[in-house]
């Protein structure tokens, strides 16, 4: 008998300048330092080019996907860079969960980028 053992994938593009980071699947302590190394670099590298991170694919996050929001959001106020934060869907549980963490009014949530 095998564990079932939640997927997790980032996509990644850079459409005209525009850096995107779509997750998928469980943001959790296991694999939001992945996403949250790529993604730091990212803004601090962007150079005033847009960064994307798109939140409708992921089906779960945790208080660590919550902590690699606001570390993103704050690597993007110190370096100058324009980070937009797509918003989950409603009513999904990330959505419950960045509603319950109280970060949506300051992430500054978008409804597509």
């Amino acid at each position: 008998m095998s564990a079932d053992i939640p997927s997790f994938d980032i996509e990644v593009s850079d459409d005209n300048g525009t850096t995107r980071f779509v997750p998928r699947g469980e943001l959790d302590l296991a694999t939001a330092p992945a996403l949250e190394d790529r993604v730091l670099t990212a803004v601090r590298d962007a150079a005033g080019r847009p960064v994307v991170l798109d939140l409708r694919e992921l089906t779960f996050m945790d208080s660590t996907g919550v902590r690699t929001l606001v570390a993103a959001h704050q690597a993007a106020a110190e370096h100058g860079s324009d980070l937009r934060v797509v918003r989950p869907a409603p009513g999904s549980p990330v959505s419950r969960v960045i509603e319950i963490s109280g970060i949506d009014d300051a992430l500054g949530l978008v409804d597509d980028a």
